[in-house]
């Protein structure tokens, strides 16, 4: 029997969820309300999580702008985001929201801007 938990992320409970697998029987146990099960279910199955990085800012009074997507995406895709994030650069002003890349990997996730930058100021070189 091969036998897995998580920690239950939705509600402060923090229910342990295991997960026994014999043969082709799946079980779940631990779970404290319907969303956990599902929840659970999909964390193993399908683990998501949101990605938060920088990307250049080319003019900018910052050098780097904090990013974001807008919905999970699979966490087997996150290191390929982030090393396509990392070489692209992006120019003053960036505005809070602003979409810096539609549709990463074709995960359907926006990748956006979580802070103003203004645009650098010629006096500030």
């Amino acid at each position: 029997m091969q036998k897995n938990k998580v920690t239950c992320i939705l509600c402060p409970r923090g229910c342990t969820i295991e997960r026994n697998v014999q043969g082709e029987k799946i079980e779940l146990n631990g779970f404290g309300c319907k969303k956990g099960l599902e929840w659970a279910k999909e964390e193993f199955t399908n683990p998501k999580r949101i990605l938060t990085t920088t990307v250049h800012v080319k003019d900018g009074e910052v050098e780097f702008v904090p990013v974001r997507t807008k919905i999970p995406i699979p966490k087997d895709k996150i290191f390929e985001a982030i090393l396509i994030l990392k070489n692209i650069e992006i120019s003053a002003p960036v505005e809070i929201e602003s979409v810096i890349m539609k549709n990463i990997l074709d995960t359907g996730a926006d990748v956006i801007a979580t802070r103003r930058v203004s645009k650098k100021n010629s006096s500030d070189d």
